[in-house]
């Protein structure tokens, strides 16, 4: 019977026991936890076992050297750290698989310094208990004019304690037409029904005025909120009403505003980015001091977005309502991590000089480079990378256009370079794997029949690992024998 243990094939299977010894004799074994090694021969085995009981390999083809080979490489797999450092030649800046923003160098060392005993809630003059939101509330006041700051682990944490704080069991109006889900099917209307307020909605898809909220107002109107199209635009026979306008009413009516900026830019993105499509979504993108200004009552916006620092929620306002968020049970629940708010810290210190955040955070940096610039390192990284792959494909530059993303700046594209690999051996899907599966992986796109390696996301960090992937994989695809 197909698959019985007793048949001969699955007897002349090597024993655990001698793998175990093998990997000993080599020294593979020692070089990890025992428990590891036992469960990566054993897989071994059984993978073995499989390929025999589905008639994918004979028992001649399974031999001791083989089986051990499996066992180290399983070992290697499971010994690397899987949050490994990626290269990204995808060309999207804030690629949310891959992490969104890098970290600005500062940044890195910040996280570095906190990673052990840090100075996150104590008050060094006098040696009591402080608040960890002292390291950067000061700041984000000084850079916005925010009468008060809070900041939490993410925008939706933000926007989910504002609201639990704010409106719990009282009614909350907003426009359908920012009725928005985030990333990971998570919808606005969602976090509303979780923070225990009630929605109401006004105004229609495409146009939404003053007069709509004004009309939906009650005494059981609790907040009303502003949410900022950060990850997709509309076109065309549209009309919203922008956080000055809401806040004026807000005035009047007695009703706090909330205003949700998403992405949440700290400089004028249009003074520097240049983009062939979308330059609207540049003008139209608000910074969080013009919000500030425009005297909505609570501003939330993300940290690991165009600000380019890391993962955080960011709520800027009045003191009043700021104090009653970070009051609320919710507050302990998203609180920031330390390492979190090491590297928010350094990022806003950077942002003190605006011409220094331009040069030296990652996100502003590479979207504001400019389509000669990307030409003339697509013409030199070519260059380095046509004597690796020679024979095994064939290279070009080629422009291309790419976009921020990240849920910012819908619809503005950016004109941009990329080396072009056409493979002369191996499929395009074989080479994409194989840059994917290198360590460090590198990431790119394929389009028109070529895989991509956008420039507009490389550094001159990655230039010599991905000079190695791109040999990796070319050496694998060896020439035919004459």
């Amino acid at each position: 019977m197909r698959g019985d243990p007793e048949r001969p094939s699955f007897r002349r299977l090597p024993s655990v026991e001698r793998l175990l010894q093998g990997l000993d004799a080599s020294g593979a074994a020692g070089r990890h936890p025992r428990r590891l090694v036992v469960a990566c021969v054993r897989e071994a085995v059984e993978r073995a076992r499989r390929r025999l009981a589905e008639g994918r390999a004979s028992a001649d083809a399974i031999t001791v050297d083989a089986l051990l080979a499996d066992a180290r490489a399983l070992l290697a797999e499971r010994s690397a750290p899987s949050l490994d450092r990626a290269i990204n030649a995808t060309g999207i800046v804030l690629h949310t698989n891959l992490g969104r923003a890098p970290l600005c160098a500062d940044a890195r060392r910040a996280v570095a310094a906190a990673s052990g005993y840090t100075m996150l809630e104590v008050d060094r003059a006098t040696g009591e208990r402080g608040s960890r939101q002292a390291h950067v509330t000061a700041l984000l006041r000084e850079l916005t004019g925010a009468e008060a700051a809070f900041v939490v682990n993410n925008n939706a944490a933000g926007v989910l304690v504002a609201l639990a704080a704010l409106a719990r069991g009282r009614d909350v109006i907003v426009s359908r037409g920012e009725l928005v889900e985030i990333g990971g099917s998570f919808r606005l209307p969602d976090v509303m029904a979780a923070s225990g307020c009630r929605l109401v909605e006004v105004g229609t898809t495409n146009k939404t005025y003053v007069s709509d909220y004004e009309a939906a107002l009650t005494p059981e109107t609790a907040l009303l909120v502003k949410v900022h199209r950060s990850n997709f635009s509309m076109r065309g026979f549209v009309r919203d009403v922008g956080p000055r306008e809401l806040a004026t009413l807000g005035q009047r009516a007695g009703v706090p505003v909330l205003f949700d900026m998403g992405s949440g830019a700290f400089v004028d993105l249009a003074s520097r980015i240049q983009c062939t499509a979308g330059a609207a979504g540049l003008s139209g993108e608000p910074t969080v001091q013009a919000a500030v200004a425009s005297g909505v009552d609570v501003i939330t916006a993300s940290g690991d977005k165009l600000l380019g620092g890391p993962q955080a929620g960011v709520l800027l306002g009045g003191t009043a309502a700021i104090g009653k968020i970070r009051a609320h049970p919710l507050a302990r629940a998203v609180r920031i991590d330390k390492l979190d708010l090491a590297a928010l810290e350094a990022t806003l210190r950077v942002y003190r000089d605006p011409d220094r955040a331009w040069a030296e955070i990652p996100v502003l940096e590479m979207l504001a480079r400019s389509a000669d610039d990307l030409e003339r390192a697509a013409a030199s990284l070519l260059e380095r990378l046509r004597p690796v792959t020679a024979g095994a494909a064939e290279l070009s530059v080629c422009r291309t256009t790419t976009e921020a993303g990240g849920g910012a700046l819908p619809g503005v594209e950016l004109s941009s370079w990329a080396i072009a690999i056409s493979p002369q051996r191996g499929t395009l899907d074989a080479w994409e794997r194989g840059l994917r599966g290198h360590r460090p992986p590198v990431f790119g796109r394929i389009a028109d029949g070529r895989l991509l390696l956008d420039l507009r996301t490389l550094g001159p960090e990655d230039e010599s690992p991905l000079t190695d992937a791109l040999a990796a994989i070319a050496g694998s695809h060896p020439a035919a024998p004459a």
